[in-house]
C-alpha cells in the first residue's frame, strides 16, 4: 500500500503507485484543460517581498511529462525559467567531487569499480596525498568539494571518512580553504550519520541508481548494496543521525525514465512529510562509459530533449530544492540545462584517485568519462559570459541555515538577499586570488554591474566594503 509517511521503502516508493500514476498520466497527456491548470498551479505567486511556489505532486508532473505537445513543452521550459529566476536568481554554486578511494565489495554492473573489475588499479589515498589533492582543488579555487569512496568496509570504513573529513577542512594554503565537504558514500548506520553529522559535513548525497526494485537487484546482484531497503531508507536514518541537508539522484539510463521521474518525486514527498523538509539537492546523472563500462549496452538512455524536460520538470516540482548537473555532459549540454533549473555545477572535475595531482588527466581509474574538461577558469568566464553569477558560497552551512531553516527562507525566494550578496564576493575572491587576466576583467565588470542592481543602499555599501576588503588581503567575508 502507497504510503508516504511510511518509513518501508516499498510504501512510500511504491511500485503499484508508479505505475497507476504512469497509466493515469498517459491516459490524460492530452487532457489540456488539465495541464493547463497543473501548469497554473505551478507558477510562482508573489506577495509583497515574498515569492511562493506551490510545485506539484508526482501524479501531476507526471502528466505534464507524458504530454508531446510542443507548445505545451514551450510552456513547461519557460515555466521552469521563470521558477528558477524566482528562487535561485542567475546564480551557479561551483564544486568539484574529491575521489579518496575505488575500493569496493559491491557487484554494481555500471561502475568500473565493481569488485569484479580487475583491470582497474585500486587506490586509497594517505592523508598526504588527500593534502596534496585538496592543495591542488584550493589553487584552482574550490571552496566546496563533494567526496567520493567506494564502499569497502576494510579499506574505507567509516573512521578513515572522518579523518578525511578533517584533513581536508585543516588544510590552508595561500588564501584558500575548503569551506564545505558533501559526502557521497554509501548508505550506512544512523550512528555513523551521527559521526558525520558530528564532524561538520554539508550534504549527505545517495544516489538512488534506480527506483525500480525489481532493477535494482539485477543491477545490484552482489554486495550490500544489493539490500533495495537498506539502500533506499538510508536519508531517513541519515536525517534521524541529525543530517538535514540531503541529496537525491537517479542514473538515468537504467531504467524507464518516466518510471524514475515518478519514484524521485515520490521520494522528495516522503522527506517533506516525515521530516518536514525535502531534499536540499537533486542530481540529474546520464549513464556514461567507464573503463569496463559500455553505456550502449543499457537500453533506456535518453536523448537531450528528454533530458531537458526531466530537468524543466523537476524543477518546477520541487521548486525549493537544487538541481546538479556534473561533468558528465557536455558544454552545450550543461548550457541548456542552466536556464531550465541547475543551480549547481561542478568544474574541471577528475573522477579518478588522486586525479588532481597529475599534469594529465588519469583515465586508468575514472568513475566515468568527463565530457566537460574546460579548466575552472575556463567554467567561470563561460559562466559570466552568459551572464550566471558563479558562486563559491557557503555561508548558508556555515551560519546554520540548512534543513527547515534554509527551506523555509528558500520557498519564499528571501534566501536571495543572503545568496546574491554572498555570491558576489565569493567571486570577488577567486577574480583576486585565481583568475586569468582576462576572467578577472570580464569578472570585475561583471560585479560592477551587478551591484548597480542593487537597489538597498545600506547592503550595496555593505558589499563594496566587502569588495575592498578583499582587495585589501581580507577574506572570508559572509551575509
Amino acid at each position: 500500500m502507497y504510503n508516504k509517511k511510511s518509513l518501508k521503502a516499498e510504501e512510500f516508493i511504491n511500485h503499484d503507485e508508479i505505475l497507476r500514476t504512469l497509466e493515469f498520466a498517459e491516459k490524460n497527456k492530452n487532457n489540456l484543460d488539465l495541464i493547463n491548470q497543473i501548469l497554473d498551479k505551478a507558477r510562482p505567486v508573489k506577495k509583497g517581498n515574498e515569492t511562493n511556489c506551490a510545485g506539484l505532486t508526482h501524479e501531476e508532473a507526471s502528466i505534464l511529462l507524458a504530454c508531446e505537445d510542443k507548445e505545451i513543452t514551450q510552456k513547461i521550459f519557460k515555466l521552469a525559467e521563470d521558477i528558477k529566476s524566482a528562487f535561485y536568481g542567475d546564480r551557479i554554486v561551483i564544486f568539484a567531487p574529491l575521489y579518496l578511494s575505488n575500493y569496493c565489495v559491491n557487484g554494481c554492473v555500471y561502475c568500473p569499480y565493481h569488485y569484479q573489475n580487475k583491470q582497474i588499479p585500486r587506490k586509497k589515498l594517505t592523508q598526504e596525498e588527500l593534502i596534496q589533492e585538496v592543495i591542488a582543488l584550493q589553487d584552482m579555487g574550490h571552496k566546496r568539494l563533494a567526496i567520493e569512496a567506494g564502499e569497502d568496509p576494510v579499506n574505507n570504513p567509516i573512521e578513515y571518512i572522518l579523518e578525511c573529513i578533517n584533513t581536508i577542512y585543516s588544510i590552508k594554503h595561500k588564501n584558500g580553504a575548503i569551506r564545505r565537504v558533501n559526502v557521497n558514500i554509501a548508505a550506512t548506520t544512523v550512528e555513523n550519520y551521527k559521526k558525520l553529522h558530528d564532524v561538520g559535513i554539508g550534504t549527505y548525497i545517495l544516489f538512488q541508481e534506480t527506483y525500480h526494485k525489481d532493477s535494482y537487484e539485477k543491477l545490484h546482484p552482489t554486495g550490500p548494496k544489493h539490500n533495495y531497503a537498506y539502500h533506499t531508507e538510508a536519508m531517513d536514518r541519515a536525517m534521524e543521525g541529525g543530517i538535514d541537508d540531503v541529496g537525491l539522484g537517479v542514473l538515468f539510463g537504467l531504467e524507464r525514465y518516466k518510471y524514475e521521474f515518478a519514484g524521485l518525486l515520490m521520494h522528495a514527498e516522503h522527506l517533506e512529510a516525515v521530516h518536514g523538509v525535502g531534499p536540499h539537492t537533486i542530481s540529474v546523472p546520464r549513464i556514461k562509459n567507464a573503463d569496463d563500462i559500455d553505456a550502449s549496452q543499457f537500453d533506456n538512455g535518453i536523448d537531450d530533449d528528454t533530458f531537458a524536460k526531466l530537468v524543466a520538470l523537476i524543477r518546477i516540482a520541487v521548486p525549493y530544492t537544487g538541481l546538479i548537473v556534473s561533468t558528465r555532459e557536455t558544454q552545450e549540454v550543461r548550457e541548456r540545462l542552466l536556464k531550465l533549473g541547475v543551480s549547481q555545477v561542478s568544474g574541471a572535475s577528475r573522477t579518478s584517485v588522486g586525479g588532481y595531482c597529475e599534469e594529465e588527466r588519469p583515465v586508468d581509474t575514472e568513475q566515468f568519462d568527463v565530457s566537460d574538461q574546460r579548466s575552472l577558469d575556463e567554467v567561470i568566464r563561460w559562466l559570466l559570459e552568459l551572464g550566471q553569477i558563479p558562486s563559491f558560497c557557503t555561508a548558508c552551512y556555515r551560519e546554520g541555515r540548512t534543513g527547515d531553516r534554509f527551506m523555509s527562507l528558500c520557498k519564499t525566494g528571501l534566501i536571495q538577499n543572503c545568496c546574491q550578496p554572498n555570491a558576489l564576493i565569493t567571486l570577488k575572491e577567486f577574480l583576486e586570488d585565481y583568475a586569468s587576466d582576462d576572467t578577472k576583467k570580464i569578472g570585475e565588470e561583471f560585479i560592477q554591474k551587478e551591484l548597480s542592481k542593487i537597489k538597498n543602499e545600506n547592503l550595496k555599501e555593505t558589499i563594496s566594503k566587502n569588495l575592498k576588503e578583499i582587495e585589501n588581503g581580507n577574506r572570508d567575508f559572509r551575509f
